[in-house]
Order: structure tokens, then sequence, then C-alpha cells
């Protein structure tokens, strides 16, 4: 928050996606936090990959995006986040979602639930308060909110969205859209295009213990491991869809 409160700069990574000192800085505090509390356990993390960084991973390990949502970082219009998640077999299993700008956090362990609370900073310290069990909510399919993302959101996503017939469509940035879900004041959000794990994991895991699902175009749950079927990219998503109420994925 102190680089966003300032003037900073704003370079092109390979893929053309951009970087700021706050990503790297971010990351680094994390990736030696975890490196603390869990030394046993690899952190694939996004700029660390992006500089060629890529540790071996078994069936447990970490995938961070210290900053979700750059580019409205850049904008700053404080739609972006921290995301870390714990990868066991495949599977999220623990996920945290801050927004840095609200103060919001949002968190889910598979055998615990989802909750939300808020990040109270003090001096040299921080403490989570107000914490509140979170759930996904059925849904009216006529009524569904449906959610897409603000800076990457094409003509493709918006033909599938015609199959929902969404009573409205918000654009939102970062994994605030998974949050929204699983906190029940959206319904569902569309994603076709390339993503990485670490955008989607923290979310993931959160709306899987809301009661929701993030599934591919085949109804099947996100797999997260370096190489997955149907995708060139290492730690690559396919195209994706996440619903509050699971019953919606009969309409894909």
């Amino acid at each position: 928050m102190e680089i966003y409160a300032g003037p900073f700069d704003v370079e092109a990574k390979p893929d053309d996606s951009p970087v700021t000192r706050a990503d790297i800085e971010a990351e680094n505090l994390i990736a030696a936090g975890l490196a603390e509390i869990a030394p046993d356990i690899p952190v694939v993390a996004e700029e660390a990959v992006s500089a060629g960084q890529v540790p071996d991973v078994g069936n447990r390990f970490f995938l961070v995006d210290p900053l979700d949502g750059t580019r409205e970082f850049v904008q700053r219009n404080g739609e972006f986040t921290v995301n870390i998640a714990l990868i066991v077999d495949g599977a999220p299993v623990m996920g945290v979602i801050h927004a840095p700008a609200s103060g919001e956090i949002v968190f889910a362990d598979s055998a615990l639930g989802a909750f939300a609370g808020r990040v109270d900073l003090g001096e040299g310290n921080s403490t989570v308060t107000d914490i509140r069990p979170i759930h996904a909510r059925s849904c009216d399919e006529t009524g569904a909110v449906a959610l897409v993302s603000r800076s990457h959101c094409d003509k493709q996503t918006r033909e599938a969205l015609a199959r929902f017939s969404p009573g409205s469509v918000r654009e939102l940035g970062s994994s605030l859209k998974l949050c929204r879900i699983a906190e029940g004041s959206a319904d569902l959000y569309l994603r076709h295009g390339p993503t990485m794990q670490w955008d989607t994991a923290a979310g993931d895991a959160i709306l899987r213990a809301a009661g929701g699902c993030v599934v591919d175009l085949a109804g099947a749950p996100l797999r997260y491991a370096r190489k997955v079927d149907g995708v060139n990219r290492d730690f690559g998503n396919p195209d994706f869809c996440a619903f509050g109420d699971t019953r919606l994925k009969t309409r894909l």
C-alpha cells in the first residue's frame, strides 16, 4: 500500500502482462513467511516462475499470486488482491485472499469451511477481526448475478454467458469475483482465455469450502499441478466457470 500511494514504474513481462515493484516485494515477503512456517513445502510463485525459478513439486505445494489484478493496481481502482493457496493431491485445500485497499480478507480450510473478516493494521503487527462464516447461495436462474473480468472480458465470454440468461452482469477485477460468489452476493463467473493456477487456486479453495465449485468446460473440478491435460503452459488453467450453486453446471 505504500507503493500504491506513491509514484511507481510499470514494466512488461515476456507475456506482456504488467509488473511493478509491489508484485516483487510482496512475493519476497510471502515466500519468506511460508519458508518459515512450512519449510518442507515448495512455493510456486508468479514472479519467480516468470523469472525461470520453478521448484520441483510433489503432491503438496503452495501457489502464490502476490498481486492479482496488477492492472487494477496500476489504475488505482482498489480491485487487487493477494492470493495464497495450499495444494494437496491436485486440489486446493486451503486458501486466503486479501484485498489490501479495502482491508477485506477471505479464507478457507476444506475441513472447516469458508470465512471473511477484516485486517486491522497495527504498529508492526496486524490482526484479523470481524470473522464470520460465508456460504454460496442457491440461485434463481432468472435473477442470477454474473461477474466478468474488468480487464479480460471478450466476445466468447459474453456469448457463453447468454446460455445462463443472468439477471445482471457486473465487472470486477482480480480474484474478488470468486470471493463475491463464495459470500453469496453473486452467482457465476465465466473465464475464457489463458489464466494461471495462482490466479484461481485460493479463490477455488474458498468457493469449494463455501459450497460452490470451479470447473472446466466439461464440468470437472480444476486440477492443480505443473502439467494439466489439455493445457500447454506449466501451471496453466483451462477455460473455466465458477458457480455458487453447483446445479448451474448443467447449463454448460
